[in-house]
């Protein structure tokens, strides 16, 4: 199950003892808004596309304000400098991600999953 899987690297996450898994949050004073993980897999065939960028999501108010892209921003960047310059991300979304560097790469079946789902890879120079 993701949510189970989810708090399990968030929590191995806080032990700081490896670049993956590592979680984000973006924040408005103490609420928080946003955020996005990067795991070694989420949920899909391709094992050998690894780490993955996962549960993107910003509050349905703080839509449209640029908090995304720049959740997407500093992920590349911190992973960049941990010595991860590839990273890979499944969606469903057919334009949003191009807008901040990432290009479609293939299909794959998510686990369980009846139809085939985007692969996106974004690599940092």
């Amino acid at each position: 199950m993701p949510l189970e899987a989810y708090t399990e690297s968030i929590k191995e996450c806080l032990c700081q003892k490896t670049a993956v898994p590592q979680w984000y949050l973006a924040l408005e004073g103490h609420t928080v808004v946003g955020g996005l993980g990067v795991i070694e897999n989420d949920f899909h065939n391709r094992r050998d596309l690894a780490p993955n960028v996962c549960a993107v999501y910003v509050e349905e108010n703080y839509r449209c304000r640029g908090i995304a892209g720049e959740l997407l921003h500093t992920v590349c960047t911190d992973m960049k400098e941990q010595g991860v310059d590839t990273l890979y991300l499944v969606t469903d979304h057919t334009s949003f991600y191009e807008r901040y560097g990432w290009e479609f790469f293939c299909m794959v079946q998510g686990d369980g999953e009846p139809t085939l789902s985007r692969m996106y890879v974004h690599r940092e120079a």
